[in-house]
């Protein structure tokens, strides 16, 4: 049994931050098959996890020592539909993520613009990818708060944005709206930040789709 991040859903998601040094692979189920079938094996199940983004998990025996279930069809024909094994499905894919990089970017400059305060949420590796390739640096960003005491005190690669403890948001002058770079996460950051929201702050959702809530 394996489990490993899916082609589908950094597809579906466009999740092209999740595209860094740590993750040099990126499966989807047919090549799997294929993998395993020129070793004499075969993937008996296959299932769809939600989480980082969503994972593939594949169930692999010795062929014909096991039962191929329904679960490996299913996820086969969703590939299929998506078109996951065809060169124009992934250069649609560069286009929108082209498209989202000047949604976002012109989103954060018309927000300072009006004299908003700025500032960033969470220090991932994803978030680097992010902020690098959307070239937001410290002339946006105020600052980025992130929980892990290990990354306070120092900066982000490249954009060199300094990192802080959370606490800084509800710090006078708190920054009026902050873009969530660990944005997988947004259910759970939200809610331990209620408080910043309370008094008026607002987060900026930078991908699938630019969300302020």
């Amino acid at each position: 049994m394996l489990e490993a991040h899916y082609l589908v859903d950094l597809l579906d998601q466009l999740a092209f931050d999740t595209v860094y040094h740590e993750h040099v692979s990126y499966w989807a189920l047919g090549p799997m098959m294929r993998l395993f079938s020129d070793h004499g094996m075969e993937v008996v199940r296959a299932e769809r996890l939600p989480i980082h983004h969503g994972q593939l998990r594949a169930t692999v025996m010795r062929r014909g020592e096991g039962d191929v279930d329904d679960t490996v069809a299913e996820v086969l024909a969703v590939e299929r539909g998506l078109g996951i094994d065809r060169l124009e499905s992934w250069r649609a894919f560069a286009s929108r993520v082209d498209r989202l990089k000047t949604e976002v970017v012109d989103c954060l400059r018309g927000l300072k613009a009006d004299g908003c305060r700025l500032a960033g949420y969470g220090a991932p590796a994803k978030g680097s990818t992010l902020l690098e390739y959307f070239g937001v640096g410290p002339d946006l960003l105020d600052f980025i708060a992130d929980r892990s005491p290990l990354k306070q005190g120092r900066y982000t690669p490249g954009s060199h944005i300094p990192i802080v403890a959370p606490g800084r948001l509800l710090e006078d002058p708190s920054p009026d709206h902050v873009l969530l770079l660990a944005w997988n996460f947004e259910d759970e950051i939200l809610a331990q930040q209620a408080e910043f929201r309370r008094r008026g702050g607002k987060f900026i959702l930078p991908v699938p789709e630019v969300r302020i809530v």
